[in-house]
């Protein structure tokens, strides 16, 4: 791919379906994929399962959206023990960087009471469609949580796909499902359509409670 690569080839990329990656985070090069089987979480069938629910009620976490972008992004290029190996490298960490200023970029943080960043995820919202990229978690829920409160967000704000990109066992309990890339496209420009407002729950900041970000997901689900 090329050095000149940038936010607006980016947009473009997602428009037609496609999104970069690396092989690792000491390869400086990008590659774009286009998966044949893509996986995507129905906002109109998001599931929260029973213990979760009860959880996210509890609000055990501070959750705020577009407060600490950077660092979500960073934390999610981190090595882990289930995911030793992380394709986030530094073209990628400065190219959403950048999105993120221009207002496309987004991420949802959570705290723990001692003020430590310890869960977010972070994706791409275009239109009525948010390309979800990745998610980290240093305590138990905090991930989970963070998609809850991502879920509760597009809903309001009128959006109508969630692309997760690829199968991962850890969303089949949200109601995953997999579709072929023509489907997905289909998809993609029925939602790319809409005018999707990510800050419809409010702007940047403090998140709803767990309970009203629940009832949000509750009424159309």
């Amino acid at each position: 791919m090329s050095d000149r690569f940038d936010t607006t080839d980016l947009l473009n990329c997602y428009r037609r379906g496609v999104f970069p990656m690396a092989d690792s985070r000491e390869d400086m090069r990008l590659f774009l994929m286009d998966p044949d089987i893509r996986g995507i979480l129905p906002l109109d069938q998001f599931h929260v399962p029973k213990r979760l629910r009860k959880t996210v009620r509890k609000d055990p976490f501070r959750v705020t959206v577009d407060t600490a972008f950077n660092r979500v992004i960073e934390a999610c290029a981190e090595p882990h023990p289930t995911r030793p190996a992380t394709w986030i490298n530094d073209p990628i960490l400065n190219l959403y960087g950048a999105l993120h200023r221009k207002g496309y970029a987004h991420s949802v943080e959570c705290w723990s009471e001692e003020g430590d960043l310890v869960g977010g995820l972070y994706g791409v919202a275009l239109g009525g469609a948010f390309f979800g990229e990745s998610m980290f978690s240093r305590a138990t829920d905090a991930s989970k949580i963070a998609l809850v409160h991502l879920v509760a967000r597009l809903i309001k704000g009128g959006f109508e796909l969630l692309d997760a990109q690829f199968h991962n066992p850890h969303l089949e309990q949200f109601g995953l499902q997999e579709i072929t890339r023509d489907e997905f496209r289909t998809r993609l420009w029925r939602a790319l359509r809409l005018d999707g407002d990510f800050y419809s729950a409010g702007s940047r900041g403090l998140s709803t409670d767990g309970s009203t970000s629940l009832q949000v997901i509750t009424q159309i689900s």
